[in-house]
């Protein structure tokens, strides 16, 4: 039997998927995810911002239904590690970790990105405890607190304007003295009273205690170090993106990505590849927020249905 349609990856674009592929009348839909599905947000202790839900919820809580509303419709679950994703003619084969396969009409991808690591000490001991890579997640709970940004890129300076609005103060380190970002971006750091520039400075250390980050140790360029006493650390050093699954035997990818890895899709989520498509974190210019990754999960599932449609009648 052919699937009219995989999902790799259960985060909320594949769930998301899964609903509006089933729902929309695609039959023998499987989603692969090898954990529990809901995605990193699963990892956040409070939601605030997705539209609906108000009052205090964890990332968990918010993911708790999805599965369920999708399986109603027909949605299945394999839970087993997709290795790669091939095809041939009209067919994707989707090998699976148990040395398995299966093949379907069409295929979503949303495998997702993780964030770099930095790399100091105390950063994974303290993560999610006042170290954190999403300033539009946590910065909130830094309402009127000082905290410190790590990163010298676009990202890295956007969120520090981002925490100059809700915090009392924001201190930038970056291991160099010039910035990676747009000019413009960089202007408007420097014009911002409430952030301090830590230059040729690299942080050394990320230090707590049981209630979480009291402080990070940077050390600059002439062996000086320097204690900023923050409850929360800011990295912002990159994403790698989840693109394992699209690379093939001889190394290319199935489909075209850019230079970071990101898979190049269009306004319909479809990649270069007729019956693949791409959502949430992995795809170019992803806002990686939960609502944006649902809304791709169901643009690409609308694409898909109407491109088995078309391969099937």
């Amino acid at each position: 039997m052919i699937l009219d349609c995989a999902i790799v990856g259960g985060g909320p674009a594949g769930l998301t998927a899964g609903l509006y592929t089933t729902r929309g009348g695609l039959e023998n839909v499987t989603m692969y995810e090898k954990g529990m599905p809901g995605g990193q947000i699963t990892q956040s202790s409070e939601i605030e911002n997705y539209p609906g839900v108000t009052g205090e919820i964890t990332g968990m809580d918010l993911m708790m239904p999805w599965p369920e509303q999708c399986q109603k419709f027909g949605l299945k679950h394999d839970m087993v590690e997709v290795t790669r994703i091939t095809k041939e003619g009209d067919v994707f084969t989707i090998h699976k970790g148990d040395g398995s396969s299966d093949q379907a009409h069409s295929v979503i991808v949303g495998t997702g990105s993780s964030p770099r690591r930095a790399g100091f000490k105390g950063e994974d001991e303290f993560f999610g405890k006042g170290v954190s890579t999403c300033a539009t997640c946590d910065g909130f709970f830094y309402k009127g607190k000082e905290v410190a940004v790590i990163g010298g890129g676009d990202t890295a300076l956007e969120e520090a304007l981002y925490l100059a609005k809700i915090c009392a103060k924001v201190y930038l380190i970056h291991r160099r003295d010039t910035f990676r970002a747009a000019p413009n971006t960089v202007k408007r750091v420097e014009n911002t009273e409430n952030i301090e520039l830590v230059v040729n400075s690299t942080p050394d250390e990320v230090y707590g205690d049981a209630m979480g980050v009291t402080g990070v140790r940077v050390i600059n360029t002439n062996g000086e170090t320097r204690e900023i006493e923050v409850p929360g650390v800011f990295t912002f050093v990159g994403n790698d993106v989840n693109n394992q699954v699209l690379i093939q035997e001889d190394g290319s990818f199935l489909c075209d990505v850019n230079e970071q890895g990101q898979v190049m899709v269009n306004l319909s989520m479809k990649t270069s590849v007729p019956g693949l498509f791409a959502t949430g974190d992995m795809r170019v210019e992803a806002p990686k927020q939960v609502v944006s990754a649902a809304g791709d999960g169901a643009v690409a599932a609308l694409s898909a249905i109407s491109y088995v449609d078309e391969l099937l009648n």
